[in-house]
């Protein structure tokens, strides 16, 4: 049996997959994981973050920054603090994604 190939174009140049495969990579950290899942239900200074991730402050602080580089996270700061939450909700949906494929 054959199997029938339509001659399409790829959607994604060089350049646009590569981006693509940074932004997984930095999602690929599973302290960056943790980091995300406390900001889920709203913004947090680093100190919130730290204790609702079990993560060292050192460590936070060091994720959040990649994080930011990403432009997964976007901070804002509110006098001494400094607030973090997640630049693009649509991230929740991709999070949804992956977590019913694994269930």
């Amino acid at each position: 049996m054959s199997t029938l190939r339509i001659n399409m174009k790829p959607k994604l140049n060089a350049e646009q997959i590569s981006e693509i495969a940074e932004y997984f990579k930095v999602l690929s950290e599973e302290s960056r994981l943790k980091i995300l899942n406390t900001l889920c239900n709203g913004s947090k200074n680093v100190g919130e973050i730290t204790e609702l991730s079990g993560l060292e402050q050192a460590n936070v602080s060091r994720h959040l920054k990649i994080l930011l580089q990403a432009g997964i996270l976007k901070r804002r700061a509110e006098g001494v603090s400094a607030f973090y939450e997640i630049a693009n909700k649509k991230l929740f949906n991709l999070c949804e994604f992956v977590c019913q494929e694994l269930l």
